[in-house]
């Protein structure tokens, strides 16, 4: 999907407003979600091209109250500060990601881009099991899940779970970045994700959507 493109995932007519854009050289997945009554919203990953997701938002007509982060990797953070500075929203993280997110101009360099901007400060940090609501009801539960980064977490939406690179349709994240543990990757996913629901929407950070319950039983690294 380009950039100038976006896709409106399917949700029942009372959810919320849903957009995802894969985005940047690595087409990371960033996710607009609003509430359609108050019109609060938040994104999860805006990880290239703020100037685009600031349009969206503003043709949505959502004041977004949050940039949250499910790690601190360049391809997910990559528009932070752009967006940040654009929308006056805070930048959250896992405290464990901190020293991550503060490498951002070497991580780039490893990857052969150029070294940008020095990261924008992280306004606040996230904890495992808070709840950050937005909107008439809408809230987002933090899951940490160590292993493809140490600050690594995933967020619930009711019947939707937004993992980041934690779990893909058939993979799961890198363990070769420094820093990072298969076994503890696939430990935080047994352990942490697979409690919830079978039916639960997995919305990773790269790539198409799939079930928890399908990833339990055919997804060769959980076997």
């Amino acid at each position: 999907m380009s950039e100038a493109s976006k896709s409106s995932l399917p949700t029942a007519a009372s959810g919320p407003i849903l957009e995802v854009h894969p985005l940047g050289p690595l087409q990371c997945n960033a996710y607009i979600l609003g509430c359609p009554r108050t019109r609060e919203g938040v994104i999860i990953d805006p990880g290239d091209n703020p100037e685009f997701l600031a349009e969206r938002v503003r043709a949505l007509d959502l004041d977004i109250k949050a940039l949250i982060h499910t790690h601190t990797h360049f391809d997910h953070v990559g528009a932070s500060r752009g967006l940040s500075e654009r929308l006056g929203a805070p930048i959250l993280i896992h405290p464990d990601d901190h020293e991550l997110y503060r490498l951002l101009p070497k991580q780039l360099e490893l990857f052969g881009f150029a070294p940008g901007e020095e990261p924008k400060p992280v306004d606040r940090f996230l904890e495992d099991g808070e709840v950050l609501n937005f909107g008439a009801g809408w809230s987002l539960k933090v899951i940490h899940t160590p292993g493809h980064t140490l600050g690594s977490v995933c967020l619930e939406l009711g019947e939707r779970l937004f993992s980041g690179d934690t779990l893909f349709r058939g993979s799961v994240g890198r363990t070769d970045l420094g820093g990072t543990s298969l076994e503890g990757l696939v430990q935080s996913i047994k352990k942490r994700l697979y409690p919830l629901d079978e039916d639960t929407l997995v919305l990773p950070g790269h790539g198409p959507d799939t079930q928890l319950g399908v990833e339990k039983r055919t997804n060769p690294f959980l076997k």
